[in-house]
Formats: C-alpha cells, structure tokens, sequence
C-alpha cells in the first residue's frame, strides 16, 4: 500500500506530499525544475533552492498536494 503522505526537510521547512491530491498539473516542475524532478527518486531535492523559492513554488500548487509546515515554529 502505498504512503499516504512523503516529506522533505531542510534546515528550515518540511515540504509535504500527499499522492493521492497530487493532479500531475506540473506546476512545481516548471516553476522550480532543479528541486521538482518527477522522473527521480527521490523527487523533490530540497536542497537545490533557497526555502523562500520552494515555499513560493508549493504554494502554487493547484491541488494542495503539496504543502510545507516550518521546523522551528516558535522562531
């Protein structure tokens, strides 16, 4: 059975992924390929841009699929 739910951290965010809201839209794969890579394990490479990029580019996406929560909230 597949997860239900994926995340990706850096030292700052966790970005979410939840497959079965996921539209396959592409959205996040234009706006940020070097993170977004669809064909690749895993395939969301946090690291490849700043957080404030990848939090601009999820919150784009249309289905809500992804989502990302701060990892030190009381900062």
């Amino acid at each position: 059975m597949p997860k239900e739910t994926h995340t990706y951290s850096n030292d700052e965010i966790t970005i979410v992924w939840q497959p079965k809201l996921c539209i396959h839209s592409a959205v996040c794969a234009l706006g940020l390929p070097q993170v977004f890579q669809p064909r690749e394990r895993p395939w969301i490479k946090i690291d490849q841009a700043t957080t404030e990029q990848i939090k601009a580019q999820v919150e784009k996406c249309p289905s809500g699929a992804l989502s990302w929560i701060p990892n030190h909230p009381e900062e």
